[in-house]
């Protein structure tokens, strides 16, 4: 193993002399010996490292789950005063993962599973010896836990170590869930809202939490007696993290095959299978142009099916879907070359993404769902739509078949997505990936389809205890339109990435290649026709002995970007020397870079002619320090200052960010970013303005305020969302935005919309 890394060391040291020396021909060379010495490197390892000295998994973690009697109830209160609690026997064994890794928890917690022919119950009874120090700001399903307290664990119904169902609450008994995937990059897909409850108490000896599952919510095989599960408990106001199982820092929570095991299970009723969601809604838009204001009316009505035609797979069926709920995008100022991602906000693509993530470390988009029902950010009508997703043994499934209506902007079209993910050896997975989207009546584009594959290696249990992990991929499409003229390759996306995410170090290396026409018709490119290599390599120290610092890490970046002739591009050197976290949970950050930019054709920066960098070689510095304080406090902040060259001057950044939290439930934010520009060919400036309002009275009510502004498109914008969950799977939506625009110093109003939604979840 020794005279592997020492290749590995020899190849990157005369890779590095040929890019001084300028050897292009060199560079190609090297970069692919550099590819074969990284997988050399793996399968070398990796047929070696149950070999190794303290290579055996930990001592496995195990809980009976007790299996409540005919004669024995159970009442949702948070309060555990159910007999059957006090005659179990909880696990207790938890152990430090922060501050003091391996260390003993500061305080007691009990952990008690039981469950029904119908349901999951998980209770917790968390010790506090300082109730009035628990911390339960958030309410809000699925908002962010970093202010409080909280309760979390997974469960891994198959049993494999892959894949897992999230689920958390804090004091205040907040509902958050999601989908969790191991590999390349942790996925938790919290957009899955699982239909479950929770209940919480406080009294003098810390909090309480009882939470019922159905068993309708988890896809799993009946037959299967076995389940991964595991929990975590956090103590904010020390920033105490405590695991039962996997609690090493290269471990943790969201890594399933670190669980311990959950038994006892039998006789567990999913039903059978059928579940319907009817909705209903009302809608109002109103817009002034020309000195006219037209008022729109409709109401429309449509339903969501889903039927598990097996224990695991499930399939649904979508009429006349409507996203009248979404959120708004978070507004945004492009100052770049290339076109802004936005994330997926619609629910009904956001349930399963985790299964179509496509080699998810690596930024290569050949199923994108924004292309599917959104032209430019403005919505298409979805009229049919059918979903499938699920496992079989070791594979995992899902599909997409998907009408839309015709619009101003495109006639109706057909989406196929079809993803096959099968798990080989322990960690590890292949896939392959297909897309058609298909215009109807169309002369310009031809059946645009998209193929690709990806593979994950992985193991946890390199040189004993450690995490190793290869990505690689291969994306190809066919010729979009009939005049065009391309190759195989021009149409095709190839890479790697190989990744030690361990403690106290840290380092991964990545190629890859996005050819010169690679552009996935359902999928999305911000650049191509490029080749890219980029390693980095970091170290974290931990203070075990400081009562004022937590950690310092420091982490070197390399990217070093060619086109396709292998003529440099792009490259950066970053260098973060100081990134260190106090016991408070406040930090400091603070970085420098080298950067080169090579500019092919003239840059229209603002896209309106004033602005317009020329052709050339353009060198950089760049600096950066943000200070951010612990999210936990009533008034929390961050504050980021940047000064970089920016093409034939320089650019000053400054970040603002204040959130103040007056009550439990309330919690207010607002954010400032401003971008002082001075080049050659003159200033400016950009401004962009967020706050947003939640006020959140229960678990189950959430009002959203949120105000944007930027001085780009001078527009305003206002939006309000209601939402009532009247019970879980069922909720009523009330949405108004409002939008004007400035002109000559006055803001005019040009678009308001205004929305009911009422949805009912009834499973059979």
């Amino acid at each position: 193993m020794n005279s592997t890394f020492l290749l590995f060391k020899s190849i990157f040291i005369r890779f590095y002399n040929k890019l001084k020396m300028g050897g292009i021909i060199g560079v190609h060379m090297y970069i692919k010996l550099l590819v074969l010495a990284f997988a050399f490197s793996f399968i070398t390892v990796g047929n070696i490292y149950s070999q190794e000295p303290g290579s055996q998994p930990l001592p496995l973690y195990q809980i009976e789950a007790y299996q409540l009697q005919p004669h024995e109830s159970f009442n949702l209160d948070g309060r555990m005063n159910e007999s059957f609690w006090n005659t179990m026997t909880p696990i207790t064994n938890f152990t430090q993962q922060e501050p003091n890794e391996g260390g003993v928890p500061t305080e007691e917690t009990e952990i008690y599973v039981a469950y029904d022919d119908n349901y999951l119950y998980v209770a917790a009874r968390m010790y506090d010896s300082n109730p009035a120090g628990i911390l339960a700001y958030q309410r809000r399903r699925n908002q962010s836990l970093a202010t409080d307290d909280r309760f979390m664990f997974i469960l891994d119904t198959f049993n494999d170590g892959r894949n897992a169902y999230f689920f958390e609450t804090n004091p205040a008994g907040l509902r958050g869930d999601g989908l969790l995937t191991s590999g390349q990059g942790i996925t938790l897909n919290k957009s899955w809202d699982g239909i479950w409850d929770a209940r919480t108490s406080v009294d003098d000896e810390g909090w309480i939490v009882e939470i019922m599952i159905p068993f309708r919510t988890l896809d799993f095989d009946p037959d299967q007696t076995t389940w991964g599960i595991n929990f975590q408990r956090t103590i904010r106001r020390i920033n105490e993290e405590i695991l039962w199982s996997g609690w090493r820092r290269n471990q943790g929570l969201f890594r399933p095959q670190n669980a311990g095991i959950l038994t006892g299970l039998k006789d567990m009723n999913q039903g059978i299978g059928l579940e319907a969601t009817p909705f209903t809604t009302a809608n109002v838009n109103r817009t002034w142009s020309d000195d006219r204001v037209e008022t729109d009316w409709t109401a429309d009505a449509g339903f969501d099916l889903s039927y598990n035609i097996t224990p695991s797979i499930r399939t649904s069926l979508t009429v006349n879907t409507d996203f009248a709920e979404t959120e708004v995008d978070a507004r945004r100022v492009n100052l770049t070359r290339f076109p802004l991602m936005f994330p997926e906000q619609r629910d009904f693509f956001l349930e399963g993404s985790n299964i179509f993530s496509f080699a998810p470390a690596s930024n290569v988009y050949p199923f994108f769902s924004r292309r599917i029902g959104l032209i430019g950010g403005e919505p298409v009508p979805i009229h049919l739509g059918v979903k499938a997703i699920g496992r079989h043994n070791n594979t995992n499934l899902a599909f997409y078949q998907i009408r839309t209506g015709k619009s101003e902007a495109v006639n109706a079209e057909d989406f196929t997505v079809a993803r096959v993910r099968q798990n080989i050896l322990e960690e590890s997975s292949i896939g392959l990936i297909y897309t058609r989207r298909a215009t109807m009546d169309s002369d310009v584009f031809n059946n645009r389809q998209t193929l690709g594959t990806d593979i994950e290696l992985q193991t946890s249990r390199f040189l004993g205890d450690k995490n190793l992990q290869f990505q690689g991929f291969f994306v190809w499409h066919n010729q979009h339109i009939p005049t065009e003229n391309s190759s195989f390759w021009d149409r095709t996306s190839r890479g790697f990435r190989l990744s030690y995410p361990n403690y106290p170090f840290f380092w991964h290396a990545s190629y890859r290649e996005f050819g010169e026409n690679f552009n996935p018709a359902a999928g999305f490119a911000q650049r191509v026709a490029f080749r890219r290599f980029q390693p980095s390599i970091g170290y974290e120290h931990i203070f075990n002995n400081s009562t004022l610092l937590r950690s310092w890490e420091t982490e070197l970046r390399f990217e070093y970007l060619m086109d396709l002739d292998f003529n440099l591009e792009t490259m950066e050197i970053r260098l973060t020397p100081l990134e260190l976290t106090f016991e408070s949970g406040d930090q400091i950050e603070l970085s420098a870079s080298r950067n080169y930019e090579r500019l092919n054709f003239d840059f229209d920066i603002l896209r309106d002619g004033r602005f317009i960098i020329p052709i050339g070689d353009y060198y950089t510095w760049s600096y950066n320090l943000e200070l951010s304080s612990a999210s936990y406090r009533r008034v929390s902040g961050q504050v980021e200052f940047t000064h970089e060259g920016f093409w034939t001057g320089h650019r000053n950044i400054y970040e603002f960010e204040l959130t103040v939290r007056p009550l439990p439930g309330i919690n207010l934010s607002a954010d400032f970013t401003r971008s002082d520009v001075s080049l050659e060919q003159g200033n400016f400036h950009t401004d962009l303005v967020r706050f947003q309002g939640n006020v959140d009275l229960t678990p189950n009510t959430a009002f959203t305020n949120i105000i944007q502004f930027d001085n780009l498109s001078d527009v305003l914008g206002l939006y309000n969302r209601f939402r009532w969950t009247i019970r879980p799977g069922s909720d009523l939506y009330l949405v108004y935005t409002y939008n004007w625009i400035r002109m000559d110093d006055m803001f005019t109003p040009i678009e308001t919309q205004g929305a009911v939604k009422f949805s009912y979840t009834h499973r059979f």
